[in-house]
Parts: C-alpha cells; sequence; structure tokens
C-alpha cells in the first residue's frame, strides 16, 4: 500500500553540521534522507565533498549520493527525476522524508517547479543535434529570436542552448513565450525548512579545521585519482576543494597556501549559501544548531507515515 508521508528539509551553509543532524532527525522519526549536494551525487568525489561516512550511509537509506560518475551531466532536470523516484519509494516503503543539503537552489526549484516542455519527436531531436555541430550559430540564431531570455544564457552553456532550440523547433514559440504560456508547477507543497543559523567566525573555525581534516584523509591523493581518469574536463573538478589541489600540483601556490586558499573560498561560499537562504525562502524555521534538533522533534517528534 503507498501511504503519505511527512517530508522536511534542513538547510544551512558548509560545515554547519546539516548531514549529522538530519541522521539524528531521521532515526527518531523513521525517515530516509535525500542530499541536494551538488558533489556527493558524484562517485568517487568523497573527500572533497564532505559525505557522510560508509557508517552514517548505512545507518540510515540515503539518496541522491554516489548517483552518477565526475563526468557524468547533472543537472537541475536530473535532481527532480531523483526526487519523484524518492518519494514513491517512502511512500511505498511507509517512510518519511528529510531533505538536506548546501545546494539549495535545488530545494526552491523542487518548491517553485519546472515548465513542461512541448512533445518533441525524434526527427525534431535528430534536426537539433545537427545545429548544435556549430553552438555559435545556434546562440546566435536564438538570441536573435529573443534576446530577452538568452541574455541569461552563456554562449559556451551547451545544455541549455540545447534545451532552448528544441523547445522552439518543437513548439515554434521563443522559450520567452513558451515559458509564459507553460508557468512552473510547483512539484512539493507544504514542506516545513529548517535553516542551521551559525556566527561567521565559528563557521569560519569549522571550515579551518574541516580542511585541515580533509587533507590529512588524503585528499590530494583523491584530487590526483579524480584528475587522472577524468581529467579536468567535467564540470565537477572545477568545485572548491579541488581548484586548489590542482594548483598546487601545478606548482603554483605552497600546501599552507592551498589549504588556506581551500578555507577562504569555502567561507566565501558559505556566506553566499547563507544570503541564498535567507532570502529565497518565504518562511523557515531558524536557529543555532544545538537548538534546532529540540525544535525539529518538537513539531515533528513521534510522527509515522499515515
Amino acid at each position: 500500500m503507498i501511504s503519505d508521508i511527512k517530508q522536511l528539509a534542513i538547510i544551512g551553509p558548509t560545515a554547519s553540521g546539516k548531514s549529522d543532524l538530519a541522521i539524528k532527525i531521521a532515526k527518531k522519526i523513521d525517515a530516509y534522507i535525500l542530499s541536494i549536494d551538488s558533489l556527493s551525487i558524484y562517485k568517487e568525489i568523497d573527500i572533497v565533498s564532505a559525505k557522510p561516512s560508509k557508517e552514517e550511509l548505512s545507518s540510515i537509506k540515503h539518496f541522491g549520493i554516489d548517483v552518477l560518475k565526475p563526468n557524468d551531466y547533472f543537472s537541475v532536470d536530473i535532481f527532480m527525476d531523483i526526487y519523484k523516484d524518492v518519494i514513491f519509494t517512502c511512500k511505498k516503503e511507509n517512510k518519511n522524508l528529510i531533505i538536506v543539503g548546501g545546494s539549495s537552489f535545488y530545494l526552491k526549484s523542487l518548491i517553485q517547479g519546472l515548465s513542461d516542455v512541448p512533445t518533441i519527436t525524434e526527427e525534431v531531436i535528430s534536426h537539433v543535434k545537427m545545429k548544435m555541430t556549430d553552438l555559435q550559430e545556434c546562440y546566435k540564431f536564438l538570441y536573435n529570436l529573443d534576446s530577452q531570455y538568452m541574455k541569461n544564457i552563456a554562449p559556451n552553456d551547451s545544455y541549455r542552448i540545447e534545451k532552448m532550440l528544441l523547445i522552439y523547433e518543437a513548439s515554434k514559440l521563443t522559450p520567452t513565450e513558451w515559458f509564459k504560456q507553460n508557468p512552473p508547477k510547483p512539484i512539493i507543497e507544504n514542506l516545513d525548512i529548517y535553516n542551521i543559523d551559525v556566527d561567521r567566525e565559528i563557521l569560519r573555525d569549522r571550515i579551518s579545521k574541516r580542511t585541515h581534516k580533509m587533507v590529512e584523509l588524503g585528499l590530494i591523493d583523491e584530487v590526483c585519482y579524480l584528475e587522472q581518469k577524468y581529467t579536468r574536463l567535467p564540470n565537477a573538478m572545477s568545485s572548491i576543494g579541488i581548484v586548489e589541489v590542482l594548483e598546487f600540483l601545478d606548482g603554483e601556490v605552497t600546501k599552507e597556501k592551498m589549504i588556506e586558499n581551500i578555507s577562504t573560498h569555502t567561507a566565501q561560499l558559505a556566506k553566499r549559501q547563507q544570503t541564498f537562504n535567507r532570502t529565497q525562502f518565504a518562511e523557515v524555521i531558524g536557529a543555532p544548531l544545538n537548538q534546532l534538533e529540540d525544535i525539529i522533534f518538537a513539531k515533528n517528534g513521534g510522527i509515522s507515515p499515515t
């Protein structure tokens, strides 16, 4: 029997303690965990992404972790499909769901939803593939057609350019007109969102300690392995923690400077995450980590899928 389930989200900046909190809550409310972390979704990127340990992953069933290879393409569309599969599994197995991670953009996409796309035939796909051999010309064509929409897409963003071209060829509508006629539909509604409030000085200290620990665990060896196996071309290889190690391997910086750069860039990311979480969600319950567990459990304690 497929039942309704309770869902909640835990967000916060990197190194704020989200994963540990999610596991604690999941054990109390009989839930699975869906990761919204843009690096943890990749296999073999373990230390850089600060994934939960094997013991933690085995203690509570996790989704959205170790799904793709580092050279596989990843987008919000793929995440949406993962979410739908997870919801089906949770309902089938009578489990609640905790969504947790630092890439809150994916959470916002779930709440806002995505627009439908027109029916795309094999003929249209084949036609567009042929056109896409000249990416620059495709971008120019779409920009002249709909500068309002295309000005927000980079000329080298082949994925989005191809998607817009498919929409136009299938519907004969500009992207602006298509999305106007087909507004996004929310995928998830009535979601409680909990944000970990943390002082920036405390966060910087945690980030620094975590960076040193990552190096001790073999960060440099992991990046060497990833570069050798996948080259530097995949988007995942331009992530914080990988770029700085590659600079060290190229002899551009010392090991000490590499560690400093990782900490600095991670702290800058954390600041951006805090700003996003504060401004992009209408209703969020925020509290320091040591209080949030009690707050979440007080509202959700003892729940079970019904």
